[in-house]
């Protein structure tokens, strides 16, 4: 994938993961009126939201960075070992900063 393509893809990437942001975030300030009996529900809810919060804020994260990398120079390239990212990779997740071997030790270092 060539830079610029990679360049709109994350920036539409970035705007809808600040939409989504935006839209958790208030859904997890709703519902504060609701009775005592669904205050089990409540909890649950909020979890559930936290954790889409959470997984948002490291995808927004990871397209930052791989936008600094286009910036540096250093997109499509491992920020382990240096070798290239298979475009294949790159196509399916523009934001990915590993080759496929340096992302499986990173996630089994986990």
């Amino acid at each position: 994938m060539d830079v610029a393509t990679a360049r709109m893809r994350l920036e539409s990437m970035l705007a809808q993961i600040d939409r989504s942001i935006s839209v958790l975030r208030g859904d997890q300030d709703a519902g504060h009126d609701r009775s005592l009996a669904d205050a089990g529900a409540d909890l649950t809810d909020a979890d559930r939201t936290r954790a889409m919060l959470d997984a948002a804020a490291r995808q927004r994260t990871a397209v930052l960075a791989a936008l600094r990398r286009i910036d540096d120079g250093g997109y499509g390239r491992c920020v382990d070992c240096g070798t290239s990212v298979p475009e294949g990779r790159l196509e399916a997740r523009p934001e990915a900063a590993r080759c496929v071997p340096c992302q499986a030790r990173a996630e089994r270092r986990r």
